[in-house]
């Protein structure tokens, strides 16, 4: 089912917030995903909105996703943090959810940093290794654009060859670098949820060109790029995907991997952010 917004739904999400944030103004916005919600509890004084008392919010219901805004600083940057998001699984559509990144883009964000944990496709790889997101794939159900076009936002057939923006991934490399934590590369591929991929579809998604393949993440992209935001995406590669392994995926095994890598992962963040 297809939700649409007016703008002035989306004006009005907007204004709620900033009568609670008051003239603060986020240059950076953050989407963290499952596990990783620890990095909005970092942030320098933070002013909390819950999901549920923002208009026309949707709140989330996934384990380890908090379902709040954090507003503040990190690393002397202006951020919002969105600790916990929205599935298409949760019975949300795609535009409710990537609402949230609109509103964020009328309170001023100009760039979109992503996290999500994700299954691991690429063989040469790891579970707990760190990927750069440098092109995604989303060949389920509609678009998060789908409807009546609001031209406030963009154009009604948007450009995706640079849905991820090349100046912050050679931010990321560079950062990745700098503190010798290795940073592999590649495709995320969607995959509508909440059952796990199956060993068949892991196959032809590697046949396809994926690295990793996740349930959340493409939505939020494809509408934080229709709206002109720059966007940096990491993907916690939290277990080997379906069939890699002879031996069933978890829940828990995503979290687990979460709490075993927020070290590096919160360094490597920080640094992109001390560097945009």
């Amino acid at each position: 089912m297809t939700v649409n917004y007016t703008f002035t739904q989306y004006q009005e999400s907007a204004e709620y917030i900033r009568g609670k944030i008051g003239g603060f103004v986020p240059a950076v916005a953050m989407v963290l995903g499952s596990g990783l919600g620890f990095m909005g509890d970092t942030v320098e004084n933070p002013i909390v909105v819950p999901y549920r008392e923002i208009p026309h919010f949707k709140v989330s219901t996934a384990p380890g996703h908090k379902g709040q805004l954090v507003f503040g600083t990190l690393e002397g940057k202006p951020v919002a943090v969105m600790q916990g998001r929205t599935h298409h699984y949760e019975g949300y559509s795609y535009e409710e959810v990537s609402y949230g990144v609109r509103v964020l883009r009328l309170l001023g964000a100009k760039t979109l940093i992503v996290t999500n944990a994700a299954g691991c496709i690429n063989t040469a790889w790891k579970a707990g290794d760190l990927m750069l997101i440098t092109d995604q794939m989303k060949f389920f159900l509609e678009s998060p654009l789908r409807g009546e076009n609001l031209p406030e936002f963009g154009v009604r057939f948007p450009d995706s060859s640079h849905l991820y923006t090349p100046a912050l991934q050679a931010v990321a490399r560079e950062s990745a670098a700098g503190l010798n934590i290795p940073l592999r590369e590649g495709v995320y591929m969607y995959f509508p949820g909440p059952q796990y991929e199956t060993p068949a579809e892991i196959r032809a998604a590697r046949v396809l060109g994926a690295d990793a393949a996740g349930m959340s993440t493409a939505p939020e992209v494809i509408v934080a790029a229709h709206c002109g935001m720059e966007v940096l995406g990491f993907t916690l590669l939290s277990n080997m995907a379906a069939g890699i392994l002879d031996q069933p995926l978890s829940e828990q095994e995503v979290l687990d991997a979460a709490e075993a890598c927020k070290g590096k992962f919160s360094r490597l963040v920080l640094a992109c952010l001390q560097k945009l």
